[in-house]
């Protein structure tokens, strides 16, 4: 019988890829690429997309992960800003500056009209057992109607009314001093204008001629010229002017004391027959 390359037995080229076939193998790879992959090509073919696609699965998922805490991590950075920052800036800002004297910073008023302002301050400002009261005295180079005018205007455009009740009290002297009330949401405003320092102390020492020596009078009394303002601001919890009393008592009245009727001491003493 034939051995030759094209004998059904022998080791031809055809022979070779049938055995490789039954093994498992490809064609074309030869047996020791195969005995040192310890598995058919076709099979380690197959597994590299498999092992690249998991790969590739895990590192998407570990950058969700990262993603999800840096989300976390930065709300919680939002609201401790928003809950523990904010507060403790704005509280300390408020007890800096006092919101009132601000304001009273921001009144459209001409430098001339508010020299020297010195501010007072008493109470809480929660009203916590007292309420804030505010007081500012200032020099006015104007006089006194146009002090007043000044101010006046300049609160109304601030958005304060101008409380006309019967409470906010008129000076006896109008020609010497200016008293006008102010409403503004939870606060009332009373605005004092009168004569200037040194007219007062020009007053003072007529009446008291011993305490004027001491007292700094001017040289010139025609330079004694302007105005002064005194600026009271507080709650209205605490202002009750204009208010009715709902358990009015009675005014000027002593009512008159009642003793009891069974009192032995009160008793006449009876007569000796």
């Amino acid at each position: 019988m034939a051995s030759g390359p094209g004998a059904p037995g022998g080791a031809g080229p055809g022979n070779g890829r049938a055995v490789a076939a039954v093994r498992g193998g490809a064609p074309g790879v030869p047996e020791e690429d195969v005995a040192r992959s310890g598995q058919p090509p076709s099979r380690a073919a197959d597994a590299e997309p498999d092992g690249g696609l998991r790969g590739a699965g895990a590192e998407l998922r570990h950058k969700l992960r990262t993603e999800r805490r840096l989300r976390l991590v930065t709300l919680i950075s939002l609201a401790a800003l928003v809950l523990l920052v904010l507060p403790a800036f704005f509280g300390v800002r408020a007890m800096a500056s006092d919101p009132v004297f601000a304001s009273l910073n921001e009144l459209k008023v001409d430098s001339r009209f508010s020299q020297g302002p010195k501010d007072q301050e008493s109470g809480s400002a929660f009203c916590f057992l007292k309420c804030s009261f505010r007081e500012r005295e200032a020099d006015s180079a104007g006089d006194l109607k146009e002090t007043t005018a000044a101010y006046a205007k300049a609160l109304t455009e601030a958005g304060w009314d101008q409380w006309t009740n019967a409470a906010c009290e008129a000076p006896e002297r109008p020609e010497e001093q200016a008293h006008t009330c102010w409403r503004q949401d939870e606060l009332t405003l009373d605005l004092y204008v009168g004569l200037p320092d040194c007219a007062v102390d020009e007053f003072a020492a007529g009446l008291n001629p011993s305490a004027g020596a001491e007292a700094a009078v001017p040289a010139d009394p025609g330079t004694c010229t302007g105005s002064s303002v005194r600026i009271k601001v507080q709650n209205t919890l605490v202002d009750h002017r204009g208010e009715t009393d709902p358990a009015p008592g009675p005014l000027g009245q002593t009512p008159e004391t009642v003793l009891p009727t069974d009192d032995p001491l009160l008793q006449s003493t009876p007569k000796t027959s």
